[in-house]
């Protein structure tokens, strides 16, 4: 019996790479298959990108989307990758009603296409393009408090089987990434990684002190070694937000040689 879903958050890896064969993704691209094989698909896809940020709440209107290639220096073939899902305007039109009713001002955007945030993780999970997808935007203010309740004011969503996906990564160091590894970057790594499984999966801390804790996340040992910029780990906050209690779930693995982390609530 698969699993019912109110959010996921995954690492979605270095840009088109996971497409591309690397190896350095290989486990990143089973952890996804695995995860659209085990929870139930859904009818609809709220997807929150690292790979966009505007001044407020900002949600993809159009009813067919095009998609951003938002990534430089790869092969030629990066730039004819194809992933047809249909958008949702209906969805959209819901969000920006939820979002506004909960005092959060939000706009439509009708011309805003998909980024790769969104259509390299789905292409692995959901190859055939046949989830309707809307996407929801950051807040430049890169504001913990904020994200946390931006999910809030989407949870209980009543369009059928909604899934929010926070498309991100649990480790975030673009320099770390391409460095030789020492035992104090390692340290660091896991260390975060550590703080990040306790906050978002143990059952026993009350709801308050984890939403505090998340706000505060900066103060965990390793997180600006792992984030020196925290807009891949925000999708969390959001993802957290809508589901409102412990995550059941974690997948760990690793990307590119980096311990990461994709949390299932």
């Amino acid at each position: 019996m698969r699993l019912s879903a109110k959010a996921l958050f995954i690492s979605h890896g270095g840009g088109p790479m996971p497409l591309l064969g690397d190896p350095g993704h290989a486990e990143m691209v089973a952890t996804l298959q695995t995860i659209a094989s085990e929870i139930e698909k859904p009818d609809a896809l709220v997807v929150v990108s690292a790979h966009w940020e505007a001044s407020r709440p900002t949600i993809t209107a159009a009813a067919n989307p095009s998609l951003i290639y938002d990534y430089y220096g790869f092969p030629e073939e990066s730039y004819s990758i194809q992933y047809p899902c249909a958008g949702s305007p209906e969805l959209a039109a819901q969000l920006h009603s939820r979002l506004t009713g909960s005092g959060i001002a939000a706009r439509l955007d009708p011309n805003r296409g998909f980024d790769h945030g969104l259509f390299v993780p789905l292409k692995i999970m959901y190859p055939g393009a046949d989830i309707p997808c809307v996407q929801l935007s950051l807040v430049n203010s890169l504001d913990p408090a904020a994200h946390i309740a931006m999910g809030r004011a989407l949870q209980g969503l009543d369009q059928g089987n909604v899934l929010v996906l926070g498309s991100g990564f649990s480790y975030h160091n673009m320099r770390g990434f391409f460095a030789p590894e020492t035992g104090e970057s390692r340290r660091l790594n896991l260390a975060f990684e550590a703080w990040l499984e306790n906050t978002c999966t143990a059952g026993d801390i009350p709801e308050q002190q984890r939403a505090e804790l998340l706000e505060q996340w900066s103060s965990a040992e390793g997180a600006r070694y792992c984030h020196p910029r925290e807009e891949h780990l925000l999708p969390l906050h959001v993802c957290y937000g809508v589901a409102g209690g412990a995550a059941r779930r974690r997948y760990p693995l690793s990307i590119l040689g980096k311990a990461s982390s994709m949390f299932l609530w």
